[in-house]
């Protein structure tokens, strides 16, 4: 059986972590690169950097920021934030990332999804869904930092940015983010249920069993911020957790 991945993501902006409530209101969290290697030390499974006013500002995420996460850890870093062009996932690739995240570009011009995954690979290749409800069992896809409702239907967006080449989706519930009341497991269940490409769940967890009940509905793997941000829990803590509770999960260098 497949472990289960869990991911620290750092939201930068300005070189420096933040995190707020449904993208707004954003406060300092630290330095990228050191919370980084932390997250590394505790067991994380890969960093998610994502340079979250590099869309409203128009430019590519922050390569320096990129080349400190890279030269201070050893796992997987998968970062977004303002890709517009092949050529920008080039540049975020060649200062150190291992995957490169798209997300209102891509809503833009789909064939950016296949561009990157026809240039650098689908395991490179990982589209950002930002999604709110719309009403029961509706959620549709919202870009520009949850700031521009686009009316389309999030799990038709990611069945299309599967067959465009996406090798993961990173799904993100606008309602949930920062809230700490749990994953949209509706929202999880069917878009996981629509493709065959790993789903990672970010958006409202507090904790291991928000976590434990992302992955029975299907999650991946599971994507959290504040709680290790602001000391709540570790890394170690949420997997030995999650073991408890019966989801497998890397343990290997944890005492």
């Amino acid at each position: 059986m497949l472990t289960v991945r869990v991911i620290p993501c750092l939201d930068v902006r300005g070189g420096r972590v933040v995190k707020g409530v449904k993208f707004q209101g954003l406060r300092d969290a630290g330095d990228p690169a050191e919370l980084a290697e932390r997250y590394e030390r505790e067991g994380a499974d890969e960093i998610v950097v994502l340079d979250v006013s590099a869309t409203a500002e128009e430019r590519a995420a922050a390569c320096g920021t990129v080349a400190e996460v890279r030269h201070a850890v050893g796992i997987p870093v998968t970062v977004g934030g303002g890709v517009r062009t092949g050529d920008d996932a080039g540049r975020l690739l060649d200062a150190g990332a291992d995957r490169v995240s798209v997300n209102s570009a891509a809503v833009a011009n789909p064939g950016l999804v296949r561009e990157i995954a026809d240039r650098f690979g689908v395991q490179c290749c990982v589209v950002a869904i930002d999604a709110a409800a719309t009403g029961p069992g509706g959620w549709e896809v919202v870009t520009n930092a949850g700031t521009h409702r686009t009316g389309i239907d999030a799990v038709a967006w990611s069945q299309r940015c599967a067959s465009l080449g996406a090798g993961e989706i990173l799904l993100t519930s606008w309602d949930r983010d920062g809230t700490g009341s749990g994953y949209d497991l509706g929202l999880l269940g069917a878009v996981a249920g629509a493709v065959r490409i790993p789903v990672v769940a970010s958006g409202g967890a507090s904790g291991p069993g928000h976590m434990a009940e992302a992955c029975d509905a299907g999650a991946d793997a599971v994507l959290a911020a504040s709680i290790f941000h602001d000391g709540v829990l570790t890394v170690r803590d949420v997997k030995r957790d999650l073991e408890r509770a019966g989801v497998p999960v890397r343990m290997e260098g944890l005492s």
